[in-house]
């Protein structure tokens, strides 16, 4: 095992050419939120755009459109059907296949009922764009983890303790006993990269590669900070590079932006927002 440091972070943000332009630098689709969850989906879409994606397309229910286009004004739209309880329809499925994305993020906020289930399903199945699956999209094959297999394109899962108990079929303490070895062997056994996260992340490749993240710290232990490293991992992604230099660049990032905001807010004061706020200084710090 190794510890993730800047170099994977240039290696994947890479050279940003002068005659860059929105076309060039990726396009990320995001199926993200639900009514009653739209900061999920706001909190990673801010972190995407502030992690130098071209362009972001966001899918989300229509009864939360509304609130997302007041709040991230620099994202395209897409509102789409919702049932009854204003979680996104799977007959939604055909025509979010059909957009054209450099990376797929799917879950932030996205709900678990039998139309995300669906959803998701058919995404892992059918899409060869790389997904990255966070939250509500690894509890909806939470039951099936074996879906994973029959993926066309690299996948980049981003589990927290419990989420990854419910794929192994263990408890979160097991997990926790030996968090190397878990996310080794579900990502070979996958064909997955694994992001279990918590205190020193470990990011696990399908050949056995294992990085162990340095940075962040116990400020970060709220609702949302994982959406905003889904944001910043399917950002990367996006953007053309490798997925398991992408996974361990956004970890890195991620913790060292959380870091810059202890420093100035303190542990117990800060906010997911203010991981965002000072993800500029973390590519600032890793890229100069």
């Amino acid at each position: 095992m190794e510890y993730i440091d800047c170099a994977i972070v240039k290696r994947a943000v890479g050279y940003r050419p002068d005659d860059a332009h929105k076309g060039t630098m990726g396009t990320l689709l995001s199926v993200c939120g639900s009514y009653g969850m739209a900061g999920a989906c706001l909190l990673s879409g801010t972190a995407a755009l502030r992690s130098g994606i071209g362009l972001l397309k966001c899918a989300l229910p229509k009864s939360i459109y509304p609130i997302a286009a007041c709040r991230m004004l620099e994202s395209v739209y897409l509102p789409l059907e919702e049932n009854a309880d204003g979680r996104t329809a799977a007959s939604n499925l055909p025509v979010l296949l059909e957009q054209k994305a450099d990376a797929v993020l799917l879950g932030c906020g996205l709900s678990v009922c039998g139309d995300t289930r669906e959803l998701v399903r058919g995404f892992i199945v059918r899409c060869c764009k790389p997904m990255i699956l966070d939250a509500d999209a690894l509890n909806c094959i939470s039951d099936d983890p074996a879906v994973l297999r029959n993926a066309h394109a690299p996948v980049i899962i981003t589990p927290h303790p419990m989420e990854m108990a419910r794929l192994t079929g263990v408890t979160a303490a097991e997990v926790n006993a030996d968090r190397e070895r878990t996310a080794r062997e579900f990502a070979a056994r996958y064909n997955v990269t694994v992001v279990l996260k918590g205190a020193g992340t470990v990011i696990a490749a399908p050949n056995g590669r294992t990085l162990i993240n340095p940075t962040g710290n116990s400020g970060m232990a709220t609702g949302g900070s994982g959406d905003v490293l889904a944001g910043i991992c399917a950002a990367l992604t996006a953007q053309g590079r490798d997925p398991f230099d992408c996974a361990c660049a956004a970890v890195y990032l991620h913790g060292l932006a959380g870091d810059f905001a202890a420093k100035r807010l303190g542990k117990i004061s800060m906010l997911p927002s203010d991981i965002i706020d000072e993800l500029p200084n973390a590519f600032i710090s890793c890229l100069a």
